[in-house]
């Protein structure tokens, strides 16, 4: 069997694993740390420990959800913290390589960070270097959605993908404005469209070819409001992108095959149109857990497992950076 097959029968079957004597760290109390908290308990774990600054959007949760919360930061608490089977690194985007630090230095080393990590390569290129005796892989949830891995293995029994393209049109309208600081959303393409970047790049690979192009400008954005581009990938693959922040659309991904057409549209569904007809159709695939967020249920199982090569299927540190220099070549930021 084919080592894609093994990873998609693999990730939808976590649900018959047993994680109940592993603990679990969180650093941060956002939706996407109760999104975490949901994940765990549907694997099993129980031993959860939350560190937050206030806690007033999570206090009612945990209560709920039966797990410790330390509130008054990570700062203060990371100390007196013992050694963890996960440490999940989720604070606002400017704090997280310090929290990743810092748990470092208190003796957690197996650690999944929020996407995406930084908001600079450099930082991350730095911290691969500094951080080099831990593993730490960055949690783009997106690369371990079930539905992901069945393209790719549709695809692998099709001969490959022959092209593909790719939109990340943001809504704007549903950004919320007052959630961090201005610098984040100076760079929403690292910070939000890297979502769509990454998944297209990873069925296809890195591009050893590209050429972007910014037109536009939106206050919050300054770099450019409208993005299109083209390249080869490393694997010889042709891709095209496109995004208009000002217009209508949405995030989504088409790969082409000699047999088929597929599409992400939205990401968490898969389509697909046979050669020379011109309907969509759905594709079924299985999922362990389909009542929570897709893909963090799976990230935290591939962390906790003992197959080290299933960590792959996650990013680095170092594949992040690369994936962060690209996006400011894609999006123009100095």
């Amino acid at each position: 069997m084919k080592k894609i097959s093994k990873f998609y029968d693999w990730l939808t079957n976590i649900d018959s694993l047993n994680f109940s004597d592993k603990s679990a760290l969180i650093i941060g109390g956002s939706e996407i740390s109760k999104q975490y908290v949901l994940a765990l308990k549907e694997l099993g774990i129980e031993d959860i420990t939350v560190i937050v600054n206030k806690g007033n959007n999570i206090l009612k949760f945990s209560t709920e959800k039966k797990i410790k919360l330390l509130t008054g930061g990570f700062e203060k608490n990371l100390s007196n913290i013992e050694k963890k089977d996960l440490t999940i690194i989720a604070p606002p985007i400017p704090n997280i390589m310090l929290a990743t630090k810092m748990a470092t230095e208190t003796s957690q080393n197996n650690i999944l960070i929020e996407k995406p990590g930084s908001l600079y390569y450099k930082e991350l290129v730095s911290a691969t270097e500094s951080l080099s005796k831990s593993d730490i892989r960055v949690g783009y949830n997106r690369l371990v959605y079930p539905n992901f891995h069945k393209l790719k293995k549709l695809c692998e029994d099709e001969g490959g993908i022959t092209s593909c393209r790719f939109t990340f049109t943001e809504r704007v309208s549903t950004i919320n404005f007052k959630q961090s600081i201005d610098e984040v959303y100076r760079r929403w393409g690292i910070s939000n469209s890297l979502h769509v970047i990454t998944m297209a790049l990873e069925l296809i690979g890195m591009p050893k070819q590209i050429h972007s192009y910014q037109y536009g400008s939106l206050k919050w954005h300054p770099s450019g409001s409208i993005f299109v581009g083209n390249g080869l990938s490393e694997q010889g693959i042709p891709f095209s992108y496109h995004a208009d922040w000002g217009s209508g659309g949405r995030w989504g991904i088409e790969v082409n095959t000699h047999e088929n057409s597929y599409q992400l549209i939205p990401l968490e569904e898969l389509f697909v149109r046979k050669k020379d007809t011109s309907t969509w159709n759905q594709v079924e695939f299985d999922k362990s857990f389909p009542k929570i967020k897709q893909g963090i249920a799976e990230e935290v199982a591939i962390m906790l497992d003992n197959n080290i090569e299933h960590r792959n299927n996650l990013l680095s540190l170092i594949k992040t950076s690369e994936y962060n220099k690209l996006a400011e070549k894609i999006f123009g930021y100095n």
